[in-house]
């Protein structure tokens, strides 16, 4: 081998010193650098599927928590995204140093989660058989039947990204039991509903998508990004950075002054992550028929489902309190979108549209202001939780029945709000306490 060779070779597979100093490394790792505690815990799900969690039980000032918070990223973003951004930027290291005991999640063939008790991801293609219905049936409720049964609480913060939200609604809707384990779901730019009114990177594949599906799955590709890509990408990368962030600004419509180019290069090292052929298909299918449903098996829906087309997800059984974050300026969930679902979730207790500055679907993790913009405000959302329905209802004036989203108030109620309860109907003699100092009940 000429000396020639062996340079450009160290070059790809060492290259020159990162900008960031976590650029390669693990979910662990970067966080036991920030100077974090940090444990790794996995659980195994009756499918065989090795699920990763990577928990920071407290901040770098406080004690061990009993605010357990479990969050999940969008598709191709592994758990990662929430704190490769740096002490002062990322949303896990916040919520750590604000008091809860966060719990960072891959699902199954995402990063850390890419493992199975029989199955190899590199040579069996069954490993990759799989869409947001198994993460969402399967891979959910076993992280959260894990973290409460590991923490001993009854119940938990959900915060999700994109897909990770989304994968949430779909679980609270087939299994009502765990509307009752999270306490409160934040969602950043909520998966669900995907905007069909702009053009985004996803309608290029969106409008050919049986095509696409039956081109990948002839080749037998049935983990995207390939592995060879991966290497690519992270050779290029090494040898041309700004190379790579032009691409990725190019894609998602950035301007330079947009972005932090030192948090990009860094993003860039852990983006994209690996998803399955058929959860990329399910992904392009909602885009292009506008519908938050089911995955789409064809001829075979009929067997799996009992109907010739997949089922809506049920999200009016969603009755976990839900906070819904969006910008108008996201090319991939619009304000539109999200709309769309505050509507007809159960509880959706409000939607937060981010109106100052410009906000694009990355940006929820790497934004130069999100954590100014969202991140405050998402701290007090989680903080206020407690009564927060309570505090709808008081401001209404009026003793009433549980609100359950104005779509489903009409279905149940057949009124805009629920009725307020007839107290001169009740005869049983009672004597009430109170004080004046109660800012709470007052006299």
């Amino acid at each position: 081998m000429s000396l020639k060779v062996i340079v450009v070779t160290y070059i790809l597979f060492q290259g020159q010193p990162s900008a960031c100093e976590d650029a390669y490394q693990t979910v662990s790792e970067i966080v036991s650098h920030s100077g974090y505690p940090v444990q790794v815990h996995h659980v195994t799900t009756f499918d065989g599927y090795i699920l990763a969690l990577h928990r920071i039980p407290h901040g770098r000032k406080n004690t061990l928590s009993n605010k357990p918070v479990l969050m999940l990223q969008g598709a191709f973003i592994a758990a990662v995204g929430f704190v490769f951004t740096g002490v002062d930027h990322a949303l896990g290291y916040l919520l750590a140093d604000e008091g809860y005991d966060v719990w960072l999640a891959d699902v199954r063939g995402c990063h850390s989660s890419r493992n199975h008790t029989t199955l190899n991801p590199d040579t069996d293609p069954k490993f990759w058989d799989f869409s947001w219905n198994e993460m969402a049936t399967i891979d959910v409720p076993a992280m959260i039947d894990y973290v409460l049964q590991t923490t001993n609480q009854p119940n938990l913060y959900y915060v999700g990204y994109s897909q990770g939200s989304a994968l949430l609604f779909i679980t609270m809707s087939l299994y009502p039991e765990y509307n009752t384990k999270v306490r409160v779901h934040v969602g950043l730019a909520p998966g669900g509903y995907i905007d069909t009114k702009k053009i985004n990177p996803l309608h290029i594949f969106a409008n050919s998508n049986d095509l696409l599906n039956t081109f990948l799955e002839r080749i037998g590709m049935n983990e995207l990004p390939p592995p060879i890509y991966t290497f690519a990408q992270g050779a290029t990368c090494r040898v041309s950075p700004d190379f790579c962030r032009f691409l990725l600004m190019t894609v998602f419509r950035y301007k330079p002054s947009e972005v932090n180019s030192t948090i990009v290069t860094s993003f860039l090292k852990h983006f994209p992550a690996s998803a399955s052929r058929r959860q990329t298909i399910h992904i392009l299918g909602l885009v292009r028929s506008g519908l938050f449903k089911m995955d789409d098996f064809g001829a075979g829906n009929v067997e799996v489902y009992g109907t010739s087309t997949p089922p809506l997800v049920n999200l009016g059984a969603v009755t976990a309190k839900t906070h819904l974050f969006c910008s108008d300026d996201d090319d991939i969930v619009s304000d539109f979108d999200v709309s769309r679902l505050c509507e007809e979730l159960g509880a959706c207790v409000e939607k937060h549209l981010v109106t100052e500055g410009t906000i694009k679907h990355l940006d929820w993790l790497m934004g130069p202001r999100i954590r100014e913009l969202v991140y405050s405000k998402l701290v007090k959302v989680m903080a206020q939780s407690k009564g927060i329905i309570i505090c709808r209802l008081l401001s209404r004036g009026t003793f009433r029945g549980t609100i359950l989203g104005e779509r489903r108030n009409e279905e149940v109620y057949e009124a805009p709000l629920p009725p307020g309860y007839n107290l001169y109907l009740g005869t049983t003699q009672c004597h009430l306490f109170h004080s004046q100092d109660d800012f709470v009940m007052s006299a």
